[in-house]
């Protein structure tokens, strides 16, 4: 089973547009990816699970996957929670 903890850089942490990106990326990456902080895991394709998780700012959370490609989905998903994906909203600017 591949893993990667990364911290959540997001000022908001995985709340609105944050997990809506992340859970659109999981949805791509061909592989089932869990996501867990503290004791909780969940699906990381799923919005109301990674809501439920309670991500802040500065949490460390643990991704896991296992199969063909796990790595590569694992680092594509660790990239994106480790930006300020706040920060880069239109919106925001």
């Amino acid at each position: 089973m591949a893993q990667r903890t990364v911290t959540v850089a997001s000022a908001s942490g995985l709340h609105a547009r944050p997990a809506k990106l992340f859970v659109q990326a999981a949805m791509n990456v061909g592989v089932a990816v869990t996501i867990r902080a503290g004791e909780k895991t969940v699906p990381a394709k799923s919005m109301l699970g990674v809501l439920s998780l309670g991500a802040v700012h500065g949490t460390e959370v643990t991704l896991e996957a296992d199969g063909p490609g796990a790595e590569e989905a694992l680092d594509t998903l660790a990239a994106l929670l480790s930006r300020d994906l706040d920060a880069e909203d239109p919106a925001h600017a």
